[in-house]
């Protein structure tokens, strides 16, 4: 019985996904954020701007 809980262990440790290791999903979403601007669906508030697009084009790029 003792083994089996190495085995979970080992198996568990084996197909653990490792996090940060994948492009992002959406590389426009991803640039939007890094550039400290910020997606939102609709329009953007009234100080903002659009400045481009978001999860495919679904999203607008939100910038000040």
């Amino acid at each position: 019985m003792k083994i089996l809980y190495l085995l979970f262990a080992v198996f568990l440790l084996i197909f653990q996904a490792t996090s940060g290791s994948a492009d992002p999903l959406f590389a426009d979403t991803f640039e939007c954020r890094s550039q400290g601007n910020f997606c939102r669906a609709g329009a953007c508030p009234p100080t903002f701007t659009a400045s481009g697009s978001c999860h495919g084009g679904m999203l607008k790029c939100c910038s000040k």
